[in-house]
């Protein structure tokens, strides 16, 4: 996994509330196991005027051009900025995994459905939880602002304008688990932290199979 230290990127703005994995990525694109491949799928109803299935070649579909996705000015955009409760619904890691191929990095919000929210760190985003105030002062900035970049600092566990210019005089601070902000920045997802033990593991296996050779024949 990717690790996240810092992030200067452009913002793109999603102003919905209680937006489901359903939405984020709707159920027949759900056929593999492979965190790739989903980008192209996200937002999948709202982006595209037709319906779409599992391998369908997207360049032969018609896009939204409404939907803030496929608006040229955000482009390339890595942070998603959006309203309370995203992602809830299901408890489906394709959410994250399809943000994540997307190239999201980071999330900003008032709120996240709990299960999404660790799948997020799961998949090396970062989700930003800020107040209600201050994220409706971020839309306002995005609106007025075309290219309207900002710069994420996880060590310092802050957000504030790309260039160092700060938000409303300070640089925001936000809150991260300790546990959760170590795995971003060392890019350690549940595999990795698992291998950090392998040593560990392996003299299990060798001291079992001699104590219980039966099992192992």
């Amino acid at each position: 996994m990717q690790p996240f230290t810092t992030l200067e990127a452009l913002v793109v703005p999603l102003d919905r509330a209680n937006v489901d994995t359903d939405a984020i990525i709707p159920k027949q694109f759900m056929k593999s196991v492979q965190r790739t491949g989903f980008g192209v799928n996200l937002f999948d109803e709202w982006r595209y005027v037709d319906h779409g299935e599992p391998g369908q070649d997207v360049s032969t579909r018609q896009p939204n051009p409404e939907f803030v996705l496929n608006q040229p000015r955000y482009a390339g955009a890595q942070i998603l900025l959006t309203r309370d409760n995203f992602g809830c619904g299901s408890s489906r890691e394709h959410a994250a995994w399809a943000l994540s191929d997307f190239g999201i990095r980071a999330l900003i919000a008032p709120g996240f459905a709990d299960i999404f929210y660790g799948n997020c760190f799961k998949n090396g985003m970062l989700p930003i939880v800020l107040d209600d105030g201050v994220v409706q002062h971020l839309f306002d900035l995005v609106a007025r602002t075309p290219g309207l970049r900002l710069a994420i600092d996880l060590k310092a566990q802050c957000v504030q304008l790309a260039g160092g210019d700060a938000i409303s005089g300070d640089a925001i601070p936000f809150d991260i688990e300790p546990e959760r902000k170590r795995r971003l920045l060392n890019g350690l997802d549940d595999v990795a932290l698992t291998l950090q033990q392998a040593d560990q593991i392996r003299a299990y296996e060798q001291a079992r199979r001699a104590r219980e050779p039966w099992l192992f024949s």
